[in-house]
């Protein structure tokens, strides 16, 4: 790693600043520099877990499949952040438990998995940094479990509606993959949503004109 790389590391993890000066040497000679085109695999469930990944431009689209196929969005990690499924395993010294893709064009730099265990014990800022990230992401995976198991689709796309102020701009298989679900059902909540006048629909455009009646629809206790 030179120092333009180094620089450009600790501009998106500060807490690499922090390090002890014989750490972050060990992080300069060992990190591995990983660059991937958007839509390759970077790992799969049951693969092992070698390194921790610091991204540093991209997106990595962590998920879990189902025996069908089908898969759910978990998070997207972005430059800066913690991935929790590796922390997991490599802390856990399992393989990972889920599927990871780069969403765009991707470069990370790969902390192998002893030295991540080293920063973990020896930096108190760093340990910080890591397990803050993985409480956050915790409670956001608890809130998908809740969503997914306990509120209808309507509901939860309502909600995944409302969060914008303007129109979308957004495909159904786009909104199926956030809600865990398929792109038919997405459809044919969308058409009933625009049958009842909530919205209007266009090409990768949704238009909401009915608010209220959407919020509504996102209040109305599951089942």
């Amino acid at each position: 790693m030179n120092k333009i790389e180094r620089d450009r590391l600790i501009l998106c993890y500060p807490v690499l600043g922090e390090l002890p000066a014989d750490l972050l040497r060990k992080v300069e000679q060992t990190a591995k520099l990983v660059q991937a085109p958007s839509g390759r695999r970077l790992f799969g469930e049951g693969s092992p877990c070698t390194h921790y990944p610091l991204v540093v431009d991209g997106l990595i689209r962590a998920s879990k499949c189902g025996p069908d196929g089908h898969e759910i969005l978990l998070y997207r990690l972005s430059p800066g952040e913690s991935c929790v499924i590796t922390v997991v395993a490599l802390l856990g010294d399992t393989s990972y438990p889920a599927i990871g893709v780069a969403e765009t064009e991707l470069t990370f730099f790969g902390v192998p998995q002893r030295l991540f265990v080293e920063l973990v014990l020896r930096s108190g800022p760093f340990r910080t940094f890591v397990f803050k990230s993985l409480s956050q992401r915790m409670a956001h995976l608890m809130t998908l479990i809740d969503d997914v198991a306990f509120r209808r689709v309507d509901q939860r796309l309502a909600s995944r509606l409302l969060i914008h102020k303007g129109p979308i701009t957004a495909t159904h298989p786009m909104l199926a993959d956030e809600l865990g679900t398929t792109r038919e059902v997405v459809s044919r909540t969308l058409e009933a949503f625009q049958e009842s006048g909530m919205l209007r629909l266009g090409r990768k455009r949704i238009e909401i004109l009915d608010r209220p009646a959407l919020d509504r629809v996102h209040r109305v206790d599951a089942g």
